[in-house]
């Protein structure tokens, strides 16, 4: 996925029991040319499937779509085996992977899981740390000893494998500085869209923070997580009172996500029901098969 196409894909929250609906949306994905797939990652719910065995699994039965976990639970998958399990799945699905990253929201349930709780700003500054040293033990070279405040290695042998591309769920200030500093892509905290309060207020930090590590700004994308109805016919409002993006026709979508690509710098969109969970199928079929096309048409007719 090169890193100026814009790229869409769909979202989906399973349980064992969805194992099945799954495969058959996700391999249905993979031929009708969406981008990526992306799983939530939330370990202590018995009844979720875990995200990198699925994930694993899915890039075994499909030949062209990603996938990535949205975000991963770092606290509970510690970096250096984290970098070991995207390094692998990268290099046997040919780089279909993404990292999603973010600094544990849920600590109640995350420290039900035996892990220590962290401060929020520790908690911030582990996320970042662990970034650097997934990439660290990753592409080669020589063996890494790593003396952090949250991680350490001796002498590790980094994988042979390019890390993959890292997206955040960042949403605090810290959080979105840490992205402008070493993340290649921001995924807006609750379902913001790009006329969002948030998107305003936020993605200034990280522009500001990447600018400041020397980077270009626009090599962090945004990647919008897209909640909404797809309809057979066009809605008087495809917005609610507060602004924020409910649905409509495959048209209005297309002209909305195309403008959001041309006038607000959007570059991923990953679909969800209007729910938040799992689209449903029929919806998801003209995703891929409507609306999608339409905006890939209309961004490339207007790119030249």
């Amino acid at each position: 996925m090169p890193a100026q196409e814009v790229v869409f894909g769909f979202g989906a929250h399973s349980t064992i029991d969805d194992g099945p609906a799954l495969m058959r949306m996700v391999r249905r994905a993979d031929r009708d040319g969406l981008d990526v797939f992306s799983l939530s990652d939330h370990p202590y719910i018995g009844a979720r499937l875990d995200a990198y065995a699925t994930i694993g699994f899915l890039l075994g039965r499909t030949e062209r779509i990603a996938g990535f976990a949205n975000v991963t639970n770092l606290p509970t998958r510690p970096a250096p085996m984290l970098a070991r399990a995207v390094t692998t799945l990268s290099a046997l699905s040919g780089g279909r992977v993404v990292l999603g990253m973010g600094a544990g929201g849920l600590w109640d349930r995350i420290a039900d899981m035996g892990v220590p709780r962290l401060a929020p700003a520790d908690a911030v500054d582990a996320f970042e740390e662990a970034i650097v040293l997934v990439r660290k033990l990753s592409g080669g070279g020589e063996p890494v000893t790593h003396e952090g405040r949250h991680y350490r290695v001796d002498e590790i042998e980094p994988a042979p494998v390019d890390a993959p591309p890292v997206w955040t769920g960042s949403v605090g200030r810290r959080s979105l500085a840490a992205t402008g500093r070493v993340a290649d892509g921001w995924i807006p905290g609750h379902a913001a869209d790009w006329l969002s309060e948030r998107y305003r207020t936020s993605r200034p930090v990280i522009d500001e923070a990447a600018a400041a590590a020397g980077r270009d700004p626009a090599a962090v994308r945004t990647v919008f997580n897209l909640p909404g109805r797809i309809t057979d016919r066009p809605l008087a409002a495809t917005r609610d009172g507060d602004g924020r993006w409910t649905g409509g026709s495959a048209a209005q979508w297309a002209e909305e996500l195309t403008g959001a690509v041309l006038e607000h710098g959007a570059s991923g969109f990953v679909l969800f029901s209007p729910e938040g969970g799992t689209q449903d199928e029929v919806s998801l079929g003209r995703w891929a098969g409507e609306i999608v096309p339409a905006v890939r048409e209309a961004v490339a007719k207007e790119a030249g």
